[in-house]
């Protein structure tokens, strides 16, 4: 995925109200800026932190600015860490009609936020006259506490349970499902559930793999010109 412009730089000065971050642009200039993550974006708000911002040229927008990365050191040294939770679905979607995810390849047709399940929507649906339906659900994971450790998640999802026991219903009905865990930093070397976070995920996640749920995680490689699929890590649960 290639962002239209280059990133700007700046640091940070607060994240609030979940979806603002006040930002001192390298130029000097103060902004304040939207943050596409609901999530606790635990470890990557500390004031002062480097972050990287794109910038639209929409007058209709209130924000002009969108908080897409920040600088994060995880035990090997400062890596450029990717916050948009809006990204992971067409990081993967391109990744998967350009053959990158081997465990993927073979189906003729995509489609993207299909409805299923109950009254839900699947990121990516998988469709082949003789492979049949896969159901993919992506998951965008940031959170890392430990060295080369990429965890998920980093706050309660009691939405991404949901999500396991409706995948699980699909291979129940002779489909396949598969969750991808898209890393968005590249010091990740493999990744494992947050249980102490969220034990409710780790359950749901334990029963879902039990059902013949499948498992991927692929980390990224980031620059302030474009986000790509780089390299497959074992899921450690």
């Amino acid at each position: 995925m290639q962002f239209a412009k280059p990133l700007i730089r700046g640091r940070l000065v607060k994240r609030y109200k979940r979806f603002l971050a006040d930002v001192v642009l390298d130029s000097g200039e103060t902004i304040t800026a939207s943050c596409a993550n609901t999530g606790s974006m635990k470890g990557l708000v500390s004031p002062g932190a480097t972050v990287w911002l794109s910038e639209s040229d929409s007058t209709t927008r209130k924000y002009r600015h969108t908080w897409e990365m920040v600088e994060h050191d995880g035990g090997k040294g400062p890596t450029i860490v990717g916050i948009n939770t809006g990204h992971p679905n067409k990081i993967v979607a391109e990744a998967i009609e350009a053959g990158k995810i081997a465990a993927l390849k073979g189906y003729k047709g995509l489609r993207r936020e299909v409805k299923y399940g109950k009254n839900s929507r699947i990121d990516l649906l998988l469709e082949d006259p003789k492979k049949g339906c896969c159901y993919v659900e992506i998951k965008n994971v940031h959170f890392l506490r430990k060295a080369g450790l990429a965890e998920f998640p980093d706050s309660v999802t009691s939405r991404g349970a949901k999500h396991l026991v409706e995948l699980s219903d699909m291979v129940a009905e002779g489909h396949r499902a598969v969750m991808v865990y898209l890393v968005q930093r590249a010091d990740a070397t493999r990744l494992t559930l947050a249980r102490d976070i969220d034990p409710d995920y780790g359950a749901a996640f334990d029963k879902a793999r039990s059902a013949g749920v499948e498992a991927l995680a692929y980390r990224c490689a980031l620059s302030p010109h474009d986000i790509k699929l780089d390299k497959k890590i074992p899921v450690a649960p």
